[in-house]
This record gives structure tokens, sequence and C-alpha cells, in this order.
């Protein structure tokens, strides 16, 4: 089987990695230093389950790779809709586009009977700009749980789970979710095939949907935002709003709102993805994990007070730290500025005073 991985970074570079244990043909698109250092030494893993090295083909140039069987997408979400140069080479009919995502995905009501088959999801496939790079009949979902991250180029940790479910979104079990499945499991790693992956989509949005923006509204950890009173209110309200929203859809999570909670309350002292993004000054995935359920809880009917307004707070977040940030480039451009006129004003004088000392001499 020929892999190609889009966004070789933690979770990519990992999946890369075991697929190459396994024996399959694995091609990573990476950039900068990772790309460098994947060239250089290939991808090193440290596991609690035992280290190990694989050496896949790395470049930054699809074209060198050309169409593969599968396309395993480590891309942000928010990514997908402008990475047509890097996804397209790859493609040919046929072709299984794996988007490893947090949140609803683009191809949502793709294949899906009912009234709202076909149905496009405006938040997260705006204007059909995602759909119009990965075609949804060539989706294949993914839920991942694993937990990794990139130690130095080229080196990942990896911290927990194996586990990456798959699904086609009309639930069939296709001749290329089984080989990918397989695939992944030669290489040491629990790849699933669901019949009913949207299930599974909404039991882990129900923990992501309310402790990642509260964690980066707060800046706290799990274990705190759970331990604290008003926050396990407010998380418990979300994750309510979340289960009746999937239930509406016909997706009632697999398990009860408290359990879930209690699981992501035992992480304990452990910073969400989405707070480390926003420490890191990146994007936030807000509209796959809340500008979605939003939406669909308002094409439901579903009441749902406690993720809009944390949705609007978030907006306002990272709206007005974007405003700070530029505000304080075009500060710092000023005073460039400032600085340089000041230096040439102060030259200027200096020139004139010697060109006139020496009129005299």
């Amino acid at each position: 089987m020929k892999v190609a991985v889009v966004g070789a970074g933690a979770i990519g570079a990992y999946v890369g990695a075991a697929l190459c244990r396994g024996g399959a043909e694995v091609h990573l698109i990476a950039r900068g230093e990772q790309l460098s250092a994947l060239r250089k030494n290939g991808v090193t893993v440290l596991s609690p389950r035992g280290d190990f090295h694989a050496r896949p083909h790395a470049t930054d140039d699809p074209g060198q790779v050309g169409p593969a069987d599968i396309v395993f997408l480590g891309l942000k979400a928010y990514s997908y809709a402008a990475a047509g140069p890097l996804i397209t080479p790859l493609l040919r009919p046929g072709t299984g586009v794996v988007a490893a995502q947090n949140g609803i995905p683009w191809w949502y009501f793709h294949g899906q009977p009912g009234p709202r088959e076909g149905r496009r999801i405006e938040a997260v496939d705006p204007d059909g700009a995602v759909s119009a790079v990965i075609p949804p009949r060539q989706a294949i979902g993914c839920v991942v749980y694993a937990s990794t991250e990139i130690e130095s180029p080229g080196v990942i940790r990896h911290i927990e789970g194996t586990r990456f479910s798959i699904g086609e979104p009309d639930g069939t079990i296709s001749p290329r979710c089984t080989a990918f499945s397989q695939a992944m499991m030669a290489g040491g790693l629990k790849c699933p095939v669901e019949t009913e992956l949207r299930s599974d989509i909404w039991l882990k949005l129900m923990g992501n949907v309310a402790f990642n923006p509260v964690s980066v509204l707060t800046g706290a950890t799990m274990g705190e935002i759970a331990a604290h009173p008003g926050t396990r209110d407010l998380v418990l309200a979300m994750m309510r709003e979340t289960a009746a929203i999937a239930a509406a859809l016909g997706c009632p999570p697999k398990i009860s709102v408290e359990r879930r909670f209690e699981g992501a309350a035992r992480v304990g002292d452990h910073k969400t993805s989405m707070l480390m993004d926003f420490e890191a000054g990146k994007p936030l995935e807000s509209d796959v994990l809340l500008a979605a359920p939003i939406e669909l809880a308002r094409l439901t009917g579903v009441p749902a007070p406690s993720l809009e307004l944390v949705h609007a707070l978030i907006d306002l977040k990272t709206t007005t730290d974007l405003k700070t940030t530029t505000d304080l480039k075009t500060t710092t451009d000023l005073k460039t500025t400032t600085d340089l006129k000041t230096t040439t004003d102060l030259k200027t004088t200096t020139d004139l005073k010697t060109t006139s000392g020496r009129g005299h001499s």
C-alpha cells in the first residue's frame, strides 16, 4: 500500500513511521526543520510501548510522490481549504483521504440517507472550499485516540494511545478502509473500521467542545477545570448540549455525559491542545469544535446557550489578541520608523555641520 502523509508533524510522522515499520510504502510531506531532520535521520519514536526508528521517504513536493492509495492528513482542519497544492497531486479516482481531525468534519452529511444527505456545514466548509479540495466521496473519517508531540525535529514522543478509528461516510466496510486498517495494525497501531463513525466523532467531541475552549479562556489544565465548581458546571452543561445535538441527529453518544466527564477529569494537570496552540500563537480549531455544533444545534432546534456563550467569548478573545498583536507590531514599526528618522536627522545635521566647518577652513 502506498501512503502519503500530508503534514508530517507529531501525529503524521508517528503514523508514517508505524506504517513504514509495518511494510507500507510511505511518503512524508513536510517542511522546514522537520523536513531536514526527516531527510537526514528518518523518524525516531520514543514511546512507553517501546522506541523504534523508521526511514520513510520525505519531501516537500507532492508532485514527486504522485497518486497514492491513501492520503493521511496530519494537518489541522482549518488548513484543508488552502491545502490543494499539497493534496491534489496525490489523488486519483479511488484514493482515500484519511482526515485525522478533531470536531465535525466537512463530509458529515455525505452518504447519510435522509433529508439532509449531502448538506454542507458552512462553519467547516464555507462556500464548499474544503469539498473543492477534498471531494467528500474520497473522504475516510478518522477519530484519533493517541497523544504525541514533537520532542525535536524528527523525534516524536508518543505519550499514550494507539487507536485510530476509521470509517466510510456511508458506513460501508470498504476495501480501502480494510486495507488501510491492516497496514496500520501491521505497524503496531489499532485501527478498527467502524460502521457508525459519527457516534465516535460525537463521543470525542463531547469532551473537546468544552474542556478545550474553557482552558483557553482560563489558562487552566483539565484537572483544574474539572475541580472548580463553576467551570465544572459549565463544562457539564456544554457536554449535555452537545449530547442533545448528537441525539437529535440520530447519533446519541455511546456513554453518558458524566462518564465522559470523569474520563477527561482523570487526565489531571494536562493542557489541552487548544490551549497549547493558543499559547504558541497558532490558529484555534474553533470552527470544527464550536461553530459547527452550534450550526447543527440551530439546524435541529436544540437549545445550546452554553455553547453559544463560550463561542462568543473565544471569538472575542482571539480577535482581541489578534488586534493586540497587530497594534504591537504597528507600535514597533512606528518606533522603528521614528528611530530611523531620528538617526537620519542626526546624521544629516552632523553632515551639515561637517560640511559647514570645511567651508570655513
